[in-house]
């Protein structure tokens, strides 16, 4: 369990992001959001695409704190029966 709790924290503290032309999106690993940083200020004139742009990254950024956790909790979770 000490592993466990150890690989969690360190989970939580590491940071994830996303980036493309138009944005950066950065994550803890507790899913919560740190920074977005426009980096296209022409994409401000068009209110959908950045819309559709922030949820592309901000689902990308969570989806990457979710695979770091499968593969780095996961292995724990088998000898937890199904708890994690």
């Amino acid at each position: 369990q000490g592993d466990l709790e150890k690989t969690t924290r360190e989970i939580e503290n590491s940071t994830f992001s996303y980036e493309n032309d138009n944005v950066l999106v950065e994550c803890n690993g507790k899913n919560e959001i740190t920074k977005i940083t426009i980096k296209n200020i022409d994409i401000l004139e068009d209110k959908e695409m950045l819309e559709d742009v922030l949820l592309i990254a901000i689902n990308n950024v969570i989806e990457k704190v979710r695979k770091e956790k499968d593969s780095k909790v996961g292995k724990y979770a088998s000898g937890l029966g199904g708890l994690l």
